[in-house]
């Protein structure tokens, strides 16, 4: 049966001398795996569209739960922008792959609008890493292993917050702080600010260094402690922010 899907490449294997086995996440349909038959022959129409990053509208020979085919694809936003800074691409390699963890986990289409809302803020020049975290954060729902933002994580009083725990599961109250290291007010407000932000609706983004580092440093340890996602893609994020600090 040929169907029509809107999707987004987010992996692709190497099938054959002169193929590829494409991994897409659509809208309607989940993750899906698509052979891209002769696409890395240099006449293929498909050379330049079986790629990681290209967001399109995808013709397929659709098998459910199978391998299905690729017939054609119309682009509809290849990323340009991102694909010409090594930085950007690292964090859109790992939002691909996080995306599709989460997906085989909790098969809902709104990890598809996040991850196309999340690109497309980073493809306008937002900065990558405050997106990326916007983006794991919104995900933690989805993996139900949500932090608590709006009160206590151990007491549940909503006054004298003092710090973020990814320990102790979320927001601390001055009661309940014990030797957590502290953060400052301004994370504590962002954080949540980013768990409820309508990432396509983003239009400015003021955040310092501390803030980004502390919020960073958060949520990848929060993700170690409760995901069970232990992504090489993010690895080499971390690396490469040695390198630039």
């Amino acid at each position: 049966m040929i169907e029509e899907v809107e999707g987004i490449v987010v992996g692709e294997t190497n099938y054959s001398e002169t193929s590829k086995i494409l991994n897409i996440i659509t809208k309607d349909k989940g993750l899906i795996s698509v052979m891209a038959k002769g696409c890395k022959n240099i006449k293929s129409p498909l050379r330049v569209v079986a790629n990681k990053l290209t967001y399109g509208t995808f013709i397929i020979y659709y098998k459910k739960d199978k391998l299905s085919t690729l017939k054609e694809v119309s682009v509809i936003n290849n990323f340009k922008n991102i694909k010409k800074d090594i930085s950007s691409i690292s964090y859109a390699t790992y939002m691909l792959e996080l995306s599709s963890g989460v997906i085989k986990q909790n098969n809902t289409k709104e990890i598809f609008n996040l991850l196309i809302e999340a690109l497309t803020k980073i493809d306008e020049g937002f900065d990558p890493l405050v997106i990326m975290n916007i983006l794991e954060l919104k995900y933690l729902y989805y993996l139900g292993v949500m932090p608590v933002l709006d009160n206590c994580a151990i007491c549940g009083k909503t006054k004298a917050i003092t710090t973020l725990s990814s320990y102790k599961g979320g927001l601390i109250c001055q009661n309940c702080y014990t030797n957590e290291k502290i953060v400052s007010e301004k994370t504590i407000k962002l954080i949540r600010m980013f768990y409820y932000v309508d990432i396509a609706k983003i239009s400015k983004l003021d955040v310092s260094d501390r803030v980004k580092t502390e919020i960073n440093m958060f949520l990848d340890d929060y993700y170690t402690r409760y995901t069970g996602l232990y992504l090489k893609s993010k690895k080499f994020i971390q690396t490469l922010q040695k390198i630039n600090n």
